[in-house]
């Protein structure tokens, strides 16, 4: 799995463990490391903040809308 799936499941068993849709940007690194420890703690929070955020401009090369920022440091899962 590439690291953005590895985030996606992460948020997925956090919202199925919590019954709830909003994570820190911390219990999201920390549920990701928690069933792998392929990636960096660096490489998992560049992953959520930036490649994976629908409200962070995308300058890179891989961007994804997966996650909307709903607060400071608050992530949560798009539907659809």
């Amino acid at each position: 799995m590439i690291c953005r799936d590895e985030v996606l499941a992460a948020m997925l068993r956090l919202c199925n463990r919590h019954d709830r849709d909003v994570f820190s940007l911390s219990e999201i690194v920390h549920e990701t490391l928690a069933t792998s420890s392929r990636y960096r703690e660096s490489t998992i929070r560049t992953h959520v903040t930036a490649h994976m955020c629908k409200q962070n401009p995308h300058h890179c090369g891989s961007c994804y809308d997966d996650l909307d920022r709903v607060g400071y440091g608050l992530y949560e899962l798009r539907s659809g």
